[in-house]
């Protein structure tokens, strides 16, 4: 059984920068048995990043639609993972407002980083928090989860001229602030039939380009990244071919 200081070390080993900022996806049951469940993997992860910052994804893609088209950002559960759920009410997290694909941010200038969302009418937009993550070159680390759970590379799709990825028209969408205010936040969403499934068809490039190196944590295996780098490969077979992602 995996104890918080196990998990600390694997952190340790993995060369995760601890005053940078870091996004985790991750499948709990992949770690294997671990002393304290959830709670300890999320206190290992916040306290190797006391003093960075960390974030998870707190996506509602799932339950935010035309049918129920208004995300509470106090209230409305994550569609990723049990994890993520229980890390996004932790005490000080921050979450952002974007009705589909908020992030909720510990530590360092989290406040900060999650603001402007409720701006943003795509996924990834230019100048959320996906973008500020490859403007901060974030490391990117993916626990017992592979490429396909890589939302970054969405926002690699919008910023670098992927084509067929968004809707052509919005759908009318809500958030509700913490302090109760409606907000008008119309999306273009994601329309590609096979959505991020392609993305692992990039992993073997980014291992041979030096981009992504590969650990452990618990028994899961662990991808680590850097944004910046991880666009640039992903740019770089856009610019090739736009609809690269989209499998042809």
């Amino acid at each position: 059984m995996y104890t918080k200081q196990n998990l600390l070390q694997d952190l340790a080993v993995l060369n995760i920068e601890r005053t940078g900022t870091l996004l985790v996806h991750l499948s709990y049951k992949s770690i294997g048995d671990v002393e304290g469940r959830g709670d300890t993997v999320l206190d290992a992860l916040s306290a190797y990043m006391a003093q960075g910052l960390l974030v998870l994804p707190s996506h509602t893609w799932a339950n935010v639609n035309d049918r129920n088209p208004v995300m509470d950002a106090a209230y409305t559960p994550t569609c990723v993972g049990a994890l993520t759920e229980l890390f996004r009410k932790r005490p000080n997290v921050c979450r952002s407002l974007h009705p589909t694909h908020s992030l909720a941010a510990l530590g360092a200038e989290a406040s900060d980083f999650v603001s402007g969302e409720e701006r943003i009418n795509t996924p990834c937009g230019k100048g959320g928090a996906y973008y500020k993550l490859w403007e901060r070159n974030a490391q990117i680390l993916l626990i017992g989860v592979n490429f396909t759970r890589n939302t970054f590379i969405h926002g690699v799709e919008e910023w670098d001229g992927a084509v067929g990825s968004i809707s052509p028209k919005p759908t009318e969408l809500y958030v509700i602030t913490p302090e109760g205010r409606r907000l008008h936040t119309p999306q273009y969403r994601h329309c590609a039939p096979i959505g991020s499934e392609t993305f692992s068809k990039l992993e073997p490039q980014a291992v041979q380009e030096g981009v992504l190196s590969i650990g452990r944590f618990g028994d899961a295996t662990a991808r680590l990244m850097r944004a910046a780098p991880l666009r640039e490969l992903v740019a770089a077979r856009l610019r090739e071919n736009p609809r690269y992602l989209l499998g042809y």
